[in-house]
């Protein structure tokens, strides 16, 4: 069982990919955040953004089992608390498949992407930048570990 980050964008600052490795370099092997990152489509003068959420949708979903469990990370998404987080983890933890977090470009997820997702989850109702989105994931997942473990980093 994995927890895989399928984000769309390639070549991330620096600070960036330094925040996912620091969450990761935290948390146990079997319950880091694996992140794939999978390119923009191409834009011309001439494509529309139905297109570009076409081509990024069919190669986000070429990277995913028909086992996999899917969220897609949308901001009409159910919120959870920090504790209630946690505690949806460790239930889709329990189920032994992969889990699959799924992060759109600057202009969201293709349709098809948010029709496979099982569940849909928002980090926020504010709109954050993509690349931060991937720090927040990796700190909420050391963050609800630690909580699961009663490690003292989680304080309520």
């Amino acid at each position: 069982m994995r927890f895989r980050l399928l984000a769309i964008g390639t070549r991330m600052s620096d600070w960036v990919e330094k925040g996912v490795h620091e969450y990761n370099r935290r948390l146990p092997t079997d319950f880091c955040l694996h992140l794939q990152e999978i390119p923009l489509a191409r834009r011309g003068k001439n494509t529309s953004l139905e297109q570009v959420l076409r081509k990024e949708g069919e190669a986000m979903l070429g990277h995913i089992q028909t086992s996999d469990y899917i969220v897609a990370l949308d901001v009409k998404g159910r919120q959870f608390s920090t504790v209630e987080f946690a505690q949806r983890l460790k239930i889709l933890r329990g189920r032994g498949r992969d889990v699959c977090l799924l992060v759109g470009g600057p202009d969201g997820l293709g349709e098809q992407c948010l029709e496979r997702a099982d569940e849909h989850w928002s980090l926020s109702s504010l709109t954050l930048p993509h690349p931060l989105v991937r720090i927040v994931l990796a700190e909420q997942f050391y963050r609800s570990w630690s909580l699961l473990q009663n490690h003292p980093y989680h304080r309520e």
